[in-house]
């Protein structure tokens, strides 16, 4: 999996391209833990993710709960047909702020 990262003010915006599962998902905690620091807003744009695990989800919502504790916000842009399946599925597009 590719990460990509920009920062905008207070506000964080990773772009997730490839498979976000069990063998990719340290990757983005790793990448969580470095790049987001006191942003107020962390935006996941999954426009290249193709694919997302339970692993992926756990990831999510770790980071979620993080942006909450700190009276901000997780917004998810971009995921495909495949992703908001797998969201719709697990009650994530109840939990997520999906665009």
């Amino acid at each position: 999996m590719n990460i990509s990262k920009r920062k905008e003010q207070d506000k964080l915006v990773l772009q997730l391209e490839g498979r976000l599962d069990t063998m990719t998902s340290p990757q983005l905690e790793k990448a969580l833990g470095e790049e987001l620091t006191d942003e107020r807003e962390l935006v996941l744009d999954l426009t290249p993710l193709q694919y997302i695990s339970s692993a992926g989800l756990r990831v999510l919502l770790t980071a979620h709960k993080r942006m909450i504790g700190r009276e901000g916000r997780l917004t998810v842009r971009g995921a495909n047909e495949s992703v908001r399946e797998v969201f719709t599925i697990t009650g994530f597009m109840n939990i997520l702020h999906v665009e």
